[in-house]
């Protein structure tokens, strides 16, 4: 398995086509070519974490070989940088952690664990806020009293019922001042969840390169239940890093690196202008780097602890203001 050191000197690669790039393996690093076959990139293989690609490629199956003999996830973006496939390291060997996933009796703990950590990062955000209205800090104490219910929630529809009513709070207050009316995923009616969804999906892959490191299912999740091709346990992993993504966007929007000018809008939605994915994958990428470690720590401890049989209250927990 993948150790800290190791984890700490890899890279995430972001690589976008004009339709007449070509990625290949040469003499183990990753060279990508342009026009004339210039060299545009070469990175070594042992230096790579994640890589997305966006666009069209010719890509040869020796790299591909390759990338899965050095642990490599590649993740294939459309022009919109929704992905769509991916190839990865495929660790489904370790029967044993995949037998307790299946058998797993603290469900109902993990998922309490997992909502009151994201629960506290969105209040530590609403509370990084400089200048709040009384109704602003109304909704921060109906957060504490939401924070307080997910210890006697008695099942996982309670919780989702708790992780709603937060989310209206949150959305509302920390996002506000932004032409933001409220967060509705994968519909893109405005520029912020647009970015949100842009972000939310780089997140899900890097914690889902995480996981696979290990040999999770990543559809088999403790929170969000199985549903066709979706990877719930990544789903019920993410939430507590989302706060990541959400700090971004606002920092971005008031230091005005967000322009109107970027995006287009057709058919009752929003999208990033292809002149510019390459500007909003590198201002998240390189902000998910900002925590990489965090993430990979808290991924490690989740497998430790899991695996041990340990109680819920030894899972680590990530908190983006350092504490609770």
């Amino acid at each position: 398995m993948l150790s800290r050191p190791d984890f700490v000197e890899k890279q995430v690669i972001f690589i976008e086509s004009n339709n007449t790039n070509k990625i290949k393996l040469k003499n183990s690093n990753l060279v990508v070519l342009g026009e004339e076959n210039k060299t545009i990139l070469q990175h070594p293989l042992s230096k790579i974490f994640l890589v997305f690609i966006c666009g069209e490629f010719s890509i040869t199956s020796v790299l591909l070989r390759n990338a899965r003999r050095y642990g490599i996830k590649i993740v294939f973006l459309n022009h919109s940088l929704r992905p769509y496939f991916s190839v990865s390291q495929q660790n489904i060997g370790n029967f044993l952690l995949r037998k307790k996933q299946y058998h797993n009796d603290k469900e109902l703990d993990m998922a309490k664990f997992v909502v009151k950590n994201k629960l506290l990062n969105q209040r530590a955000l609403m509370n990084s806020l400089r200048y709040k209205t009384q109704k602003e800090k109304g909704s921060i104490r109906r957060m504490n009293y939401l924070l307080e219910d997910i210890s006697t929630a008695r099942d996982s529809s309670e919780l989702l019922g708790i992780e709603g009513a937060a989310a209206k709070l949150y959305f509302s207050t920390y996002f506000k001042n932004m032409g933001f009316k409220k967060r509705t995923p994968r519909t893109k009616t405005d520029i912020i969840n647009l970015l949100l969804d842009v972000g939310y999906y780089y997140l899900f892959n890097f914690i889902d390169a995480n996981l696979e490191i290990y040999g999770f299912d990543t559809y088999c999740g403790f929170y969000h239940k199985f549903f066709f091709q979706r990877k719930s346990l990544v789903c019920d992993l993410v939430e507590p890093f989302r706060c990541i993504i959400d700090r971004r966007v606002r920092k971005s929007f008031n230091l005005k690196q967000i322009n109107k000018n970027d995006f287009g809008f057709g058919n009752g939605q929003y999208f990033i202008k292809r002149s510019f994915n390459k500007k909003y994958s590198r201002l998240f990428l390189k902000e998910i780097l900002k925590f990489k470690e965090e993430i990979f720590l808290f991924i490690q401890s989740f497998y430790r602890n899991f695996m041990k049989g340990h109680s819920v209250s030894e899972f680590p927990m990530f908190l983006v203001g350092g504490k609770k």
